[in-house]
């Protein structure tokens, strides 16, 4: 639904084109109508935007892109490396809590491992198949797409025809009507000059028996 409900008659297909300076003049008029402020500012019967509701690490992730802040942070991928054995000489005591941690870390590079491998092999036996199915789901929207805009364009197309036709067929009574219209203003322009012209002769006729009477 529009916002504005308005319609302006034109009739493209047989009106003249306006010359330059009636398009100037036309664009003067249509300035004058205006605001000030018409480029910067919305129509009035535009909503306002609504505010936008960031989480706060949207915001800050925004806020730092705006000024312009390298990415920091994220996941730290060193955990899913391989964790060196801790040193230790031939003579010192093992280190049990160091030993624990490279066990811990050892356990979680082991567990993305076995994952990445599952993951792999999931999509080394399925993603072809999936891939064929997600492009014959793109290729039927797509068809779907350029059918409407197929019959969109007809539509269009066919709304034009009539037009045309109607305005065509129509463009001889136009143009007598305008005829007639300017044999009536040119009419009428006539009498009144006529009736101007007979408005002074009197007046002058007036004019000239009050100077036989005071004489």
């Amino acid at each position: 639904m529009p916002l504005i409900n308005e319609s302006h008659d034109s009739l493209p297909y047989i009106d003249a084109e306006p010359s330059a300076q009636a398009r100037a003049n036309a664009e003067k008029l249509i300035a004058t109508e205006l605001p000030p402020d018409h480029m910067s500012s919305t129509h009035p019967s535009i909503p306002d935007f609504p505010e936008p509701r960031f989480s706060p690490l949207i915001q800050q992730e925004i806020e730092r892109k705006a000024a312009g802040l390298p990415l920091t942070g994220g996941i730290d991928l060193a955990r899913y490396e391989a964790p060196e054995p801790p040193t230790r000489s031939s003579e010192s005591v093992p280190n049990v809590d160091e030993w624990r941690e490279t066990l811990r870390k050892a356990y979680t590079a082991s567990s993305h491992l076995s994952t990445r491998h599952e993951n792999l092999s999931l999509l080394e036996e399925n993603g072809k198949n999936a891939w064929l199915i997600g492009n014959s789901q793109l290729e039927d929207i797509l068809r779907s797409l350029e059918k409407e805009l197929a019959e969109t364009k007809e539509a269009a197309e066919s709304v034009n025809k009539q037009r045309k036709i109607a305005q065509e067929s129509s463009q001889g009574e136009m143009t007598g009507l305008e005829e007639s219209w300017r044999r009536g203003v040119g009419a009428i322009l006539d009498v009144e000059l006529a009736a101007e012209d007979l408005h002074m002769k009197i007046l002058e006729q007036r004019r000239q028996s009050a100077q036989q009477h005071t004489r």
